[in-house]
């Protein structure tokens, strides 16, 4: 069950915070403002700097320089997110709300246009290109005129399925096939990505469903041992390895891609 049909406002802090009220229509397990009055969910805030920083590793990593950090669509994409979810846990409000969801389609969109165009001509590339990125802006727009998070969890699970299902053609079915050695090695670091976003939402869903139990469990731990068990967070921990591990899959195939084109 996701999380547009739990809705856990009316906590003893939710209108002293300094974005107060909530606005927005999803509202989590974590208590509302508990912690400080500047961070409406506390745990769920600060574990979103996990996108940041598999974001800035690339960026600013091997072959970056200081003030020329190197960058794609995939790492920008992740960078967005976790500022979006940053600000959007951080206040709960329903603007903030929006970009948080879109920025995660924008993650997931990034992902999907790295495994399309693999192995694809330059025509048929182009192609992906321009339609995922006609189609991207225009679901959005229609989501923030509709405003049904089913839309957004919807598309979201059907990015999935499509990478999913490109990155077993590629792997599987494609020929020439790729070097036995990348392809075992990335075939592992994909099934590991894909286990791990599934353990992260199997959370997120004990978060929802489980509520007031959790809640039990973090009052009889306290503080700090109380935020091991808000498992939101733990969706965006385990999100930003498996989103970083895939990226450096398609990042590697594009690299044995280009490789192949220059022989």
């Amino acid at each position: 069950m996701g999380h547009h049909n739990r809705h856990f406002a009316g906590d003893p802090h939710a209108l002293s915070g300094a974005w107060s009220p909530p606005s927005s229509t999803a509202n989590f397990c974590e208590e509302d403002y508990a912690v400080t009055r500047y961070l409406a969910e506390f745990a769920n805030t600060l574990t979103n700097l996990a996108y940041v920083y598999f974001a800035l590793r690339y960026m600013y990593g091997p072959g970056s320089r200081p003030f020329a950090p190197k960058s794609d669509s995939m790492s920008l994409s992740l960078l967005v997110l976790g500022i979006s979810s940053f600000l959007f846990h951080a206040s709960l409000r329903q603007t903030l709300q929006f970009a948080d969801e879109l920025a995660m389609l924008g993650l997931a969109w990034s992902l999907l246009q790295g495994t399309l165009t693999a192995r694809q001509s330059p025509g048929n590339a182009r192609f992906i290109n321009i339609s995922l990125a006609i189609i991207f802006p225009l679901f959005s727009a229609f989501y923030v005129w509709a405003g049904k998070i089913i839309y957004h969890a919807t598309a979201f699970a059907i990015i999935m399925v499509l990478i999913t299902l490109r990155g077993h053609y590629l792997f599987h079915w494609i020929k020439p096939e790729f070097p036995e050695a990348k392809g075992l090695k990335w075939r592992a670091q994909g099934l590991k990505a894909l286990y791990m976003l599934l353990a992260g939402y199997f959370l997120w869903n004990i978060d929802l469903e489980y509520c007031a139990e959790l809640r039990k469990l973090r009052e009889w731990a306290g503080f700090p041992w109380a935020l091991l068990f808000e498992l939101h967070g733990w969706w965006h921990i385990l999100t930003a390895i498996s989103a970083s591990q895939f990226m450096d899959v398609v990042r590697e195939m594009q690299e044995e891609l280009s490789s192949e084109k220059e022989e």
